[in-house]
């Protein structure tokens, strides 16, 4: 029989057989019967006197997870090949994943099966191999990827969407096509059955692929991919959603963690913070010791009380669900990755935090879960705990409408709220449309803000322009912070790296900090550099701005007032300072101090970024006496509070002679976290009397405060650190 069709290798020559399946197996009532049609099928398109045979991989395309890159017809031939079609920014893709993990748990290379990602960029950002090593990192992607950013094979085989998994036999040749998610059954049956069709026919090889996992290059760090950020107004510490470790930590203002709940491992458990587990955790709000979740890959909304150490699941049911109208009581509520949440008030009176508005990427709505029992705009009284839509239809448009279910969003990643008139609404960052829209708490109304173009069904008009409205072009936003003391949204354009800043009042988008190049420098405004920030909150005092810069594993700190760009120096109570990707050296440890040791306070210095301070010590010995020969007399600097002040000092140091003691060079970071501080100069000195009967160990702290202004002062004098013991 000729093999149907004129068009060759596309997927449109497998289109009649495999609709006349899919038919069949809609009237199949037993499973034996479905196994059955798919086996016929098999045997029908085996048969074709020439196969559908897929092109060869292109000559020069770049490979991750693979020790060399890989031929159809050589390579792969005797596996049956499962060609995922994908692009790493797509909500669909990723709901695809889990379906492949268990896939390959169930049957391996030896097995004659072998999965390819096969990724074909929708957005210039996309097209970079770092950026897609970020993504394969980030969704533990194991199987080998290819780069395709010319989408060579996706335009030879008329590949419509993304994701599209095309099936291969053992000789390259095309047997099966699904397009979308939501496959999984089919998937499973497709492939177990034409590996067991090919076996018995003696075509399948079960030698192994060279597989040279990337992600086993990645050196150890603090944070890993964190997605979200959010700072507790009450006490100033942030919530970062640390999205790669599946876990959540709260962080106080210096840096240092104070709570680790979850991780490192994925997981779906409720219970207190050690037995806890989340998987790749995005957003995250916080209010009255209360932490609200976005538990995106668990599909869950998940509650944090810091003062129980406990965590509970408040909406889902833990897998992914396709209803978009909502109603039920949360946990009982299907939902679908939930990117982003935000703390917000009902229509009563009293203004409280009674309503958890999520970011429902997956479905492209928002949704609301009511936290006490109230209203919403154009809905009657909600019973505590209802989950439900709010705005969005469910189809993925940018379609703005005054009717909020007529409105369409393109998978939503960042809210922001401005409860204060006369906005009064939700700002969201809608990612695939590359726009930011606005949702009205009053009546739903959604409208364009910045970004994209007005035909709704066009999420391909994205860039890198400042300008306003329509005209302003950003490319795959993921999140947006609301500045009420300047009135202004800030926005995290991932894919463009760059901060921007939206005047709601003139719809004008300018570029705040970032060069545009996916890269890691801290200076100012102008000349710091991220990698797709994806999450962003103001600081309780307004003066600064938190970004999780997600692919350079890291908090930024903006200072709003001063335009500079610095690092929060993450770091554990124990441990040393590690900044973004590298840990630093781990410091000597700080032997415990006497408690007769005198504590001597030395009157306030002004000081400036960038200035190098000189501490010297003048250290007197009782008469006679001299240090212990061999024993480590030392000195050391603490900054508790402001470890961010040591980050590039040298912390320690030795004293070996007592007529030649060091000085002590404090160099006064260029970008600071705070106007005041104090640093501390801890000396321990070992010696013997004049007749050496006796030696004695002996310590003295020096606490030294700081006044840093950006104004330059005079050279400053060498701060002399005198005690006689």
């Amino acid at each position: 029989m000729a093999a149907p069709g004129a068009r060759g290798a596309s997927l449109s020559g497998l289109l009649p057989a495999q609709t006349s399946l899919e038919y069949g197996l809609l009237d199949a009532v037993t499973q034996q019967e479905k196994d059955e049609l798919v086996y016929q099928y098999l045997q029908k398109v085996d048969g074709w006197e020439q196969d559908l045979a897929v092109p060869e991989f292109p000559e020069g395309l770049e490979w991750l997870n693979t020790e060399e890159p890989l031929s159809i017809y050589k390579d792969l031939c005797g596996k049956v090949v499962v060609l995922d079609f994908f692009t790493y920014c797509c909500i669909n893709c990723i709901h695809v994943l889990p379906d492949l993990h268990a896939l390959e748990h169930r049957f391996s290379d030896k097995d004659g099966l072998l999965i390819v990602g096969v990724h074909s960029a929708k957005f210039p950002n996309e097209k970079v191999l770092d950026n897609i090593k970020s993504a394969v990192l980030r969704y533990n992607i194991t199987h080998p990827v290819v780069n395709d950013a010319d989408a060579s094979l996706w335009q030879e085989l008329e590949v419509s969407c993304w994701p599209t998994l095309v099936i291969l036999g053992p000789r390259g040749n095309l047997l099966f096509s699904l397009i979308g998610e939501g496959h999984r059954d089919k998937l499973f049956s497709y492939t177990s059955i034409a590996l067991k069709y090919y076996k018995d026919r003696g075509q399948i090889r079960d030698g192994k692929i060279g597989i040279k996992l990337f992600k086993e290059s990645l050196p150890p760090s603090p944070l890993l991919f964190p997605g979200k950020v959010a700072v507790d107004h009450a006490t100033g510490r942030l919530v970062v959603a640390d999205t790669g470790h599946h876990r959540i930590l709260v962080i106080q203002k210096n840096g240092r963690i104070q709570s680790s709940i979850g991780g490192p491992n994925p997981g779906r458990k409720d219970g207190m913070f050690s037995e806890s587990s989340f998987n790749s955790p995005q957003g995250v709000a916080i209010a009255d010791n209360v932490i609200y979740v976005a538990d995106t890959e668990n599909h869950l909304i998940r509650k944090i009380d810091l003062e129980a150490e406990k965590v509970t699941t408040v909406a889902g049911v833990g897998v992914q669900g396709t209803d978009t109208e909502g109603g039920e009581e949360g946990d009982k509520q299907p939902i679908s990755s939930p990117w982003d949440v935000a703390l917000g008030t009902s229509g009563s009176e009293v203004q409280r935090n009674d309503i958890l508005w999520i970011a429902m990427a997956g479905t492209h709505q928002i949704w609301a879960l009511l936290l006490d029992s109230g209203t919403l705009p154009k809905k009657s009284d909600l019973k505590k705990g209802t989950c439900i839509r709010f705005a969005g239809s469910g189809n993925e448009e940018n379609r703005n409408n005054a009717y909020p279910h007529k409105a369409g969003f393109a998978q939503p990643s960042g809210l922001a709220l401005a409860s204060e008139e006369p906005w009064s609404c939700l700002f969201v960052a809608d990612s695939e449309s590359s726009t930011v829209r606005t949702v009205s708490l009053r009546d739903g109304a959604v409208k364009h803000l910045v970004g994209g173009e007005r035909d709704p069904m066009n999420l391909f008009a994205f860039g890198d322009v400042d300008g306003a409205g329509i005209n302003a072009k950003l490319q795959h936003p993921l999140g947006v912070a609301w500045d009420e003391e300047r009135q202004v949204l800030y926005v995290a354009d991932s894919y463009n790296h760059k901060i921007k800043v939206v005047d709601p009042k003139t719809k004008g988008c300018t570029t705040l900090a970032g060069t545009g190049d996916a890269s890691d420098a801290s200076s100012s405004f102008a000349e710091s550099a991220f990698n797709e920030p994806g999450g962003l909150c103001i600081s309780e005092s307004g003066r600064l701005l938190y970004v999780a810069d997600t692919n350079n594993h890291q908090i930024k700190v903006m200072d709003l007032e001063a335009r500079t760009v610095s690092v929060l120096p993450v770091c554990k109570a124990d441990s040393a300072v590690v900044d973004g990707s590298f840990p630093r050296e781990k410091q000597k440890t700080v032997p415990k101090v006497p408690k007769s040791a005198p504590h001597i306070g030395l009157p306030p210095v002004t000081v400036h970024p960038g200035q190098a301070l000189q501490l010297r010590l003048k250290l007197q010995l009782p008469p006679g006496a001299k240090l212990t020969e061999g024993a480590p007399s030392c000195w050391f600097l603490e900054a508790e509070g402001n470890e961010w002040l040591l980050q590039e000092q040298i912390p320690s140091g030795d004293i070996e002679n007592i007529s030649n003691q060091p000085a002590i060079s404090l160099q006064i970071p260029t970008h600071c976290l705070s106007l005041e501080a104090v640093v501390s100069v801890i000396v321990f000195l070992y010696y013997c009397s004049a007749d050496s009967s006796a030696c004695m160990m002996k310590g003295v702290v020096f606490r030294q405060p700081l006044q840093i202004t950006s104004t330059q002062p005079a050279c400053a004098a060498p701060v002399e650190l005198t005690y006689a013991f």
